[in-house]
C-alpha cells in the first residue's frame, strides 16, 4: 500500500507513528515485519524519539550545519542539500509486529523526512506475516 503525506517545511520531520500504526493493526498481522519505503531522492524516514519535540529541531539543526543549503554544489536544480540528507538518514526501515502492533521502544517513532519540501511525498508500506525465533 502506499501512504500519501503531504509536507508542510522546506525541512522537516513529520511523525507517522500512529498511522503505520493502524495500518499494520488492520492487516490482521500478528507476527511479521512492517517495511517502509520512500521511493524519492530528497526525502527519507527514520526512527528516533518522538516524546520530545526538541528532538526533531536538533536533527534538522545537526543535518542543516552538516549540510548547508550553501555550498559549491553543482546540481543543477538547487537541492544537493537534500539529496545528500536523504542518502546519510536512507530510504527505508524494518520495524517488527508482535500482536498485531508495532515493536518500538517506549520513547521511538517512526518520521517521514522531508529535506526539499513542501511536497506531496508517497511512503511504501508492506506488511509481511511471519515469525521470529529467539
Amino acid at each position: 500500500m502506499i501512504l500519501t503525506v503531504k509536507t508542510q517545511a522546506k525541512t522537516e520531520l513529520i511523525d507517522i507513528t500512529s498511522k503505520i500504526g493502524q495500518l499494520v493493526h488492520k492487516s490482521s498481522v500478528e507476527s511479521g515485519v512492517c517495511i517502509l519505503y520512500v521511493p524519492h531522492t530528497t526525502a527519507a524516514v527514520t526512527i528516533n524519539e518522538s516524546a520530545d519535540p526538541s528532538v526533531k529541531s536538533d536533527i534538522l539543526m545537526i543535518l542543516n550545519q552538516v549540510v548547508p543549503w550553501e555550498a559549491n554544489y553543482r546540481h543543477m536544480e538547487g537541492n544537493s542539500p537534500a539529496h545528500i540528507k536523504s542518502t546519510l538518514v536512507g530510504p527505508s526501515e524494518f520495524i517488527a509486529i508482535e500482536h498485531r502492533s508495532l515493536v518500538l521502544g517506549t520513547w521511538q517513532g517512526i518520521f517521514f523526512c522531508e529535506f526539499d519540501g513542501p511536497r506531496t511525498r508517497k511512503l511504501h508500506v508492506r506488511i509481511l506475516e511471519g515469525s521470529f525465533k529467539e
